[in-house]
């Protein structure tokens, strides 16, 4: 709670495990750990892109 993370949103509508998704959460994996990446303080303003 209370993190900012990177997301993708607006993309097409598709059906994931039964719930339909309009978006994604940036991640990342090594091996078998799962991260989602979040971003420091104020360095990205919302809605800033990522390239």
């Amino acid at each position: 709670m209370g993190k900012k993370v990177i997301v993708c949103t607006n993309l097409k509508p598709v059906m994931l495990r039964g719930l339909e998704s309009n978006g994604m959460i940036l991640s990342a994996v090594k091996g078998k750990k799962l991260s989602i990446l979040t971003v420091d303080g104020d360095v990205i303003p919302a809605g800033g892109k990522v390239s």
